[in-house]
């Protein structure tokens, strides 16, 4: 049985590709969650104005990948205090989010949060922006058009650099 948590961590080529190479993720597709605008296009979500933020949807086998584990590579690969952006991709589409399904998923995301925070902050950094709420609270995943799915596998050279701040979760 899999289960289903939504990612969101800046240009989701980059990040559909690093949840793709974790063992224990089935299946993986990108789209825009979070917003209020019905079946965006890519060019109204990279406009800033529907609300929404790219993620990644990240189907996973939980007998052999914790969601602890998806959530360490989540933290370690991005900078959660940036707001609005990672490194020059700017605007609300680029924000940072977890839509957990699971009450545990919930938890376990709250927690390695505030575990990070107290990392991030000993390292200088400032405070957590990132959005977690239930993918339900967060409203329908669209999924992004097909040139979208599984780009960085299709276009090795496509440009969507990983904004990891060096800060480790343990």
């Amino acid at each position: 049985m899999t289960e289903t948590i939504y990612l969101a961590m800046g240009c989701f080529w980059g990040v559909e590709k690093l949840f793709t190479q974790q063992h224990g993720v089935v299946d993986t597709a990108v789209g825009y969650q979070g917003g209020q605008v019905a079946n965006p296009s890519y060019e109204l979500v990279c406009t800033g104005t529907t609300g929404h933020t790219e993620t990644v949807r990240v189907s996973y086998d939980p007998q052999q990948i914790s969601v602890a584990d998806l959530l360490t590579v989540f933290w370690e690969n991005h900078d959660p205090t940036q707001g609005d952006r990672q490194g020059n991709d700017i605007g609300s589409q680029y924000r940072s989010a977890i839509f957990w399904t699971t009450p545990e998923q919930r938890d376990a995301a709250l927690a390695s949060r505030d575990a990070f925070a107290t990392r991030l902050a000993t390292a200088g950094y400032g405070a957590v922006t990132t959005q977690i709420e239930s993918a339900a609270q967060a409203g329908s995943f669209y999924l992004a058009e097909e040139y979208h799915q599984q780009y960085l596998a299709k276009n090795p050279l496509g440009y969507c650099p990983v904004h990891a701040t060096g800060v480790r979760c343990s």
